[in-house]
């Protein structure tokens, strides 16, 4: 039994990962925690609220790391299982999230509440709308115009992203370049600053329902990956898998874009590291892929907000490190992870 068989078999194993990062980000920042200073904190706070906790530093935990730390998991462990999922049902692995144009559709209904000035809730709303309108949309045009399914999800796809990528352009011409411009811009380049509680619970129950439904889903992820006519075979109706997890992903996608923006290649490089680990066998690839998937978009973000005096736009930090890191998993690890089990 080789290496990759042993942790595919001990998967679970990698909660540890998340849970290292998790800790890691409360004592780094601004206002610098030791470890045993945070585990007494969070003790006292959950078990024994009567002791004295230094009310500088509750604030700093729970209403500022805490909501951020989680969204961070939250986003990246969807984002990448989104991915992962697409990946298997299109049967190409360099599907992402916004293939059928969520993040484009999430950006222009988010930008539109900021230029209309509206207040960070329902900028969120807007964005988590737009997304859920744009693959509509996409799905639409497949249903009615193209008889291959797999072909016509991708150029309506394709179509949708291009009308909406221009509509937020037309937006950013219109907008305010003193006041509104730069709200947008700074947006679209994504960034976990603004995460409150409310933010956070409020993509509570679209990302739990979209993980819920994917991972229901798995076994038929197997068979879908082989072809269509092989799953009809075994008797999967394939159309009403292909919409279970559009449906699925577009809520995972949608909500994570509305309240952080455009976070870019965590959907795509992390189902290759997720491949390249434990194998293609969506059993073991979806959580494999929400663990690490967290974990990576959650030390991302510990550097984007501690490595600069001034915070970087995380989508830019993905970028740059997602690019080269796609190609050495793609070159040297994902290639051995494409057979089925």
């Amino acid at each position: 039994m080789n290496w990759r068989q042993k942790l595919a078999d001990c998967w679970p194993l990698l909660l540890l990962l998340p849970l290292g990062a998790f800790l890691l980000s409360f004592t780094i920042g601004s206002f610098p925690i030791a470890l045993p200073d945070l585990l007494h904190t969070l003790y006292y706070h959950f078990v024994d609220p009567s002791q004295i906790i230094n009310p500088n530093m509750e604030t700093t935990l729970f209403n500022i790391r805490l909501p951020r730390v989680l969204a961070a998991l939250l986003v990246g462990g969807g984002l990448a299982v989104s991915g992962a999922a697409y990946q298997g049902m299109f049967k190409n692995p360099m599907v992402s999230p916004d293939i059928l144009g969520a993040s484009a559709g999430a950006g222009f209904g988010a930008c539109i509440a900021m230029l209309l000035g509206l207040p960070n809730i329902q900028v969120q709303l807007l964005g988590f709308l737009g997304g859920i309108l744009a693959v509509f949309i996409a799905t639409t045009v497949t249903n009615r115009f193209s008889q291959d399914a797999i072909l016509g999800l991708v150029l309506g796809g394709m179509m949708v992203s291009t009308l909406f990528q221009s509509g937020t352009s037309a937006i950013k011409l219109l907008a305010d370049a003193d006041d509104k411009l730069p709200q947008i811009t700074f947006w679209l380049m994504g960034s976990f600053n603004t995460i409150n509680k409310t933010k956070l619970w409020s993509i509570l129950v679209p990302v739990a329902l979209g993980f819920l439904i994917l991972f229901g889903v798995r076994w038929q992820l197997n068979v879908l990956s082989f072809g269509e006519e092989e799953a009809r075979s075994m008797g999967i109706k394939t159309a009403r898998v292909r919409h279970q997890v559009i449906i699925a992903s577009t809520f995972i996608t949608a909500a994570c874009v509305s309240i952080c923006g455009m976070v870019g290649w965590v959907g795509l490089v992390i189902p290759h590291a997720g491949r390249a680990l434990v194998g293609p066998n969506f059993k073991r690839l979806l959580p494999t892929c929400a663990i690490l998937g967290s974990t990576f978009l959650l030390l991302v973000d510990d550097v984007a907000r501690t490595a600069f005096t001034v915070e970087l736009p995380i989508g830019i930090l993905t970028s740059f490190i997602g690019v080269p890191f796609f190609f050495l998993i793609f070159r040297y690890g994902s290639g051995r992870g494409n057979g089925h089990e």
